[in-house]
């Protein structure tokens, strides 16, 4: 049986659709004079054919007998003004922006810059044609949609995370086929989290000058295919077998009963500042598509700190980034996105306007409305901080609740004030706004940065594997080493460790918010102390997943607190009561006691929990109240070694907690 034709969009629909009785290309380059599309044959052979343009901007060719994996590009003719935002030069073989598959990678050769005029199609990536008949089955009926209150949010890149799993097969390790074999979902669901988010899997490219080193854009924060799964981590090739395989990993995760959230870097392109390579964008629509230091100029107006910022605002710019987020929901069936650098999308022109073009028309758009949307609420300027800001029904990263909880556990906070507001939902960020506490996207460590192994075992970054001369990376970890820098045998600092990456999770399990969790932090993944491994593809970067390399007590730990929170759904502030260590309410002059680092938590609900945190270097007694009338209570969690799980307590009791521990306990 043959195909069905691939669904249009509208007459305006750009990118390539295939029928049988031809493939139609479109392409927008409003200020172009004429554009070619190309054609590409197995031995890399170019046919080039003139397209039509029409008064819209919008540029078409229908061709017949062509089928799925055929390669192609555009080349556009125009206007040479730079100081315009015009860079029409014809021997440069651009990107599809619309393009479902990308085959090829950026090969650094004079070539591919705007002012040189070699034909470029020897080192520049090609789009792939693309039409398949994926079998979903019963996914749009039964992928799981987890409530906010319910989500536990895991961060991981998909290539790392299989790359050295044992049980995963040695041809599929590293790919979207190996994050969807039965060990890795099972390991998910038993750990307790409830949403991947993966990092970028837009098709990305690494910079010419990071390639010179040897190094390569692991992290993928690079992109150039906003419709294109990354062809790196597909297990069947780079000629439109990554889609299909994609969707297979987002089916089988949703099987298992696991969201997919993407992580999509839409702020700025790979084709960076006005020197940067020409790839797609720069050679159709520059002066549109980017935002410029001033109108009609060539610098541009760069808030994201790769080189170039996209103008969100700018109408088709603004359509290409609803479609591919539409086409994500839609064709690839994911269930979310967290935008990276997300205040440089608000921007009109210079503007920060979090109510402006991009964050109004997700918010009316009744199929994106409707998934999840985390925010990265920054950018690279201070004007771009944003935190507590964004309109709901977005959900924002929440970089002060990594402050205040990392500065708890290492002595480093005044008081108890700042980790009770974190633990509590931040409410001094979003109540004021009127917006749920579960806005707050809560995390200690995110891919960017210190793992928490190397939270608790260094004090400075150590990034010389990077090749920038330690120079990279932020030198304020908020980190504690707990007495020797980097990896040690001595029995006492490893247990400490452990014990302090403990309590860093279970607090974080255990607060108010929508928890985010590292992918490996549990295992005590290390990068060696590199706070910045976006350029490292090996070992530093890979979860490890040998049975020596596993911290067993810490994912226990994580485990347990997970099915406590599972047990305790919807905890809100007014939930909570706040205990001196002498067992009563805290008080005013409680709040502003600076020397005061335990703090007891309690819950209310059926089972009431109460939760004792005690940051000191010293053992700290604590009495336990009566909990809501009941007064028998259990240990179900701990990381003070002196504590068993079951044992009871009665109302009155004083407890004496190791240093640096916590306790939980729970009615019985």
């Amino acid at each position: 049986m043959a195909p069905e034709p691939t669904r249009h969009n509208g007459p305006m629909s750009t990118g390539a659709r295939w029928a049988p009785d031809g493939t139609s290309f479109a392409v927008s380059a409003p200020a172009a004079t004429g554009v070619e599309l190309c054609l590409f044959d197995e031995d890399g052979a170019e046919t080039r054919h003139p397209m039509a343009g029409t008064a819209s901007g919008i540029w078409r060719a229908v061709v017949p007998d062509l089928g799925p994996g055929q390669a192609y590009g555009f080349r556009a003719d125009g206007p040479w003004d730079p100081a315009r935002g015009r860079l029409f030069n014809a021997s440069k073989l651009l990107l599809d922006p619309y393009a479902r598959a990308v085959s090829g990678s950026v090969v650094p050769d004079p070539a591919i810059y705007a002012e040189n005029d070699a034909d470029s199609a020897p080192y520049v990536p090609r789009s792939v044609l693309v039409h398949d008949d994926f079998d979903w089955a019963d996914d749009e009926r039964s992928r799981p949609r987890v409530t906010w209150t319910d989500t536990v949010l895991y961060e991981l890149h998909v290539k790392g995370f299989t790359r050295a799993h044992p049980d995963v097969p040695p041809e599929l390790r590293g790919t979207y086929a190996g994050l969807a074999c039965e060990p890795v979902t099972e390991y998910l669901r038993d750990l307790g989290v409830t949403t991947v988010e993966l990092l970028p899997v837009h098709q990305h490219v690494t910079e010419p000058w990071l390639s010179a080193t040897g190094l390569t854009n692991y992290w993928g924060y690079n992109s150039i295919g906003f419709f294109a799964p990354h062809h790196g981590y597909s297990s069947r090739g780079d000629r439109g077998g990554q889609v299909p395989e994609f969707k297979a990993m987002v089916k089988a995760l949703h099987a298992a009963g696991l969201e997919v959230v993407l992580d999509v870097v839409y702020n700025h392109t790979a084709e960076a500042g006005p020197l940067g390579p020409t790839l797609s964008f720069r050679g159709l629509d520059d002066a549109g598509f980017y935002t410029h230091a001033a109108p009609g100029g060539r610098d541009y107006f760069d808030v994201t700190g790769c080189g170039n910022t996209v103008d969100a605002s700018y109408p088709p710019a603004l359509r290409l980034v609803l479609d591919s987020m539409r086409y994500w929901v839609t064709e690839m069936h994911v269930d979310g996105f967290r935008f990276d650098l997300a205040s440089a999308l608000t921007r009109t022109g210079h503007r920060l306007e979090l109510a402006g073009d991009f964050v109004t028309a997700v918010e009316q758009d009744p199929v994106l409305r409707e998934v999840k949307l985390v925010a990265e609420p920054w950018d690279a300027t201070a004007e771009g901080y944003a935190v507590g800001r964004f309109p709901a029904p977005w959900r924002e990263w929440n970089d002060r609740y990594r402050d205040g909880v990392r500065d708890f556990w290492r002595l480093g906070s005044v008081g108890v004030r700042d980790l009770s507001s974190r633990m509590a939902g931040s409410s001094d960020l979003y109540a004021g706004r009127g917006r749920s506490p579960y806005a707050s996207v809560n995390f200690v460590t995110a891919h960017d940065g210190f793992t928490l192994r190397d939270l608790v075992s260094y004090d400075h970054k150590h990034n010389d594997a990077n090749l920038e001369d330690n120079r990279d990376g932020t030198t304020h970890n908020r980190s504690w080493n707990c007495g020797v820098e980097g990896e040690t045998d001595d029995p006492g600092i490893v247990e400490l460790r452990h014990r302090q990456a403990a309590n860093l999770l279970v607090t974080l399990c255990l607060s108010v918010g929508v928890p985010m969790i590292t992918a490996g932090d549990e295992r005590g993944r290390t990068q060696g102390g590199n706070n910045n491994a976006y350029s490292q593809d090996n070992e530093t970067s890979w979860v490890d997943w040998s049975a020596e390399s596993s911290w067993d007590d810490v994912c226990d730990v994580v485990r347990t607190a997970l099915r406590l929170r599972r047990e305790h759904p919807g905890v809100r502030p007014e939930d909570l009561s706040w205990l001196h260590p002498d067992g009563r309410e805290m008080t005013h002059a409680d709040w502003h006691d600076d020397r005061l680092h335990t703090l007891g938590v309690r819950v209310a609900g059926e089972r009431a929990l109460v939760l004792w945190l005690n940051a000191r270097p010293e053992p700290a007694k604590v009495r336990l109240p009566d909990c809501d009338g009941v007064r028998a209570v259990e240990v179900v969690l701990g990381t003070d070694a002196s504590r068993r799980t079951g044992e009871p307590f009665e109302a009155g009791d004083v407890i004496c907690l190791d240093a640096r521990s916590l306790l939980v306990l729970r009615s019985r």
